[in-house]
């Protein structure tokens, strides 16, 4: 029965989150893992009018790796993008692309059936926008950035010219949004963060999930130099060493959590948009403003941080303050 649950959040993705019309060409992009929620999103695009293509990939080696070309050209061509994936297509050139042709994209990492039926996609996505956009536009016009939570985070940047981005699951031509999380986001500048990264809620990929201790990494001249704490941490600093990339530990993205429904639990897509929430995006950063296209692109979350844009405190543990 649960092919019936889970409608009402693929109906709310189609309808709500893309704005499907007919006669669109809808581009359904997953793995031999993902294919229930495929098939249930390809159903309800097609009632409402659109022309589906479900494309089917080898689940892709890890998070950040190019989509096969066939695929990436067809990317380019649609007005309508779902990712449900196993690892993330997400902060990849295909998809830069393809929002570049003015694609509408919805990303879809890792998400569950139960996805559908509760949790982040439970937000009201209209309400939350209001403060996501206020966010992001505070990012916008800043310079310099310090971030600091109780956990021990303390970390400043750059940002100059480069804007903030409102995800809030809501996308016009040329947008993407990971859903159900909802965030407003900046990449700085490349080379200029300095500090200490403590993440103590959730580093959701590779199987680490929920943080059982911290997870303490130092900034120098916008790259992590050392990871430090248990086992977490070492199976974080294996993977990156394994990627044989230096960009990899690029200081690629600030984030903040603005979903008031989602649930920290291990899913990338849940835990970055919990509210009260922070996190640092490390590898890859050409989809969210920068210049780095890295091996990875992954997400160190922290508990109740603080942010300061210019001396001016815009968000005060976890609480936005715009």
């Amino acid at each position: 029965m649960k092919e019936i649950l889970v409608t009402k959040g693929a109906v709310k993705l189609v309808e709500t989150c893309a704005g499907v019309r007919p006669g669109e060409n809808v581009l359904i992009i997953t793995d031999f893992t993902k294919t229930n929620i495929a098939r249930v999103l390809a159903a309800t695009a097609y009632q409402r009018g659109a022309e589906v293509v479900i494309a089917t990939m080898i689940p892709r080696g890890g998070h950040g790796e190019e989509p096969p070309p066939t695929i990436a050209e067809a990317m380019i061509k649609a007005d309508v993008i779902f990712t449900p994936v196993s690892n993330s297509i997400t902060h990849t050139r295909s998809m830069k692309r393809a929002l570049e042709a003015g694609a509408r994209g919805l990303a879809m990492t890792d998400f569950t059936e139960e996805m559908l039926i509760h949790g982040g996609i439970e937000a009201d996505f209209n309400e939350q926008k209001i403060v996501c956009q206020k966010l992001a536009s505070a990012f916008t016009h800043a310079k310099v950035v310090r971030l600091t939570s109780p956990g021990g985070t303390k970390l400043t940047m750059r940002k100059e010219d480069r804007a903030g981005n409102a995800m809030y699951c809501l996308v016009q031509k040329g947008q993407l949004s990971p859903v159900p999380n909802v965030e407003a986001n900046f990449s700085p500048i490349e080379g200029s963060a300095e500090g200490v990264i403590v993440a103590d809620a959730s580093i959701p990929y590779i199987g680490i999930g929920v943080l059982h201790e911290p997870v303490v990494a130092t900034v120098e001249k916008g790259m992590i130099t050392k990871i430090e704490g248990g086992a977490q941490a070492r199976q974080l600093a294996q993977d990156l060493k394994s990627r044989k990339d230096p960009q990899v530990y690029n200081i690629a993205e600030l984030g903040v959590g603005l979903n008031p429904k989602s649930i920290m639990q291990g899913i990338m897509l849940e835990d970055e948009g919990v509210f009260g929430t922070g996190h640092i995006g490390i590898g890859t950063n050409v989809t969210l403003g920068g210049n780095v296209k890295a091996a990875i692109h992954y997400d160190l979350i922290m508990w109740q941080p603080t942010i300061e844009l210019d001396g001016r405190t815009v968000l005060e543990k976890g609480l936005p303050q715009v």
